[in-house]
């Protein structure tokens, strides 16, 4: 990945507010040529001590992805206070921008 791209990824994720998520659909979208899977692995690429807010990032669909970290993921935004209907999905309301 190149390193303007990753910048522009990290930069989108650190402007993300509390209480809010966005996709990686829609984050890829503010880049200049990223991909949600490019934005994905940008996310499993940070360093441990990085301290964004990876967990602001769901899927389209308004669900958690399928990863290791899920269950932090959620205990997160619930946190935050961002709920999660019966199928596990956040609000439209919820999402950023």
């Amino acid at each position: 990945m190149k390193p303007v791209l990753r910048e522009q990824i990290l930069t989108i994720l650190a402007a993300i507010p509390p209480g809010r998520v966005s996709t990686y659909g829609r984050i890829a979208a503010m880049t200049e040529g990223g991909t949600p899977r490019l934005v994905a692995r940008a996310l499993r690429e940070l360093p441990e001590d990085h301290g964004l807010p990876w967990f602001r990032v769901i899927t389209a669909s308004r669900r958690l992805a399928d990863h290791p970290g899920a269950i932090e993921q959620r205990q997160r935004l619930v946190a935050e206070g961002v709920l999660f209907d019966a199928r596990g999905r956040v609000p439209p309301e919820a999402l950023w921008p």
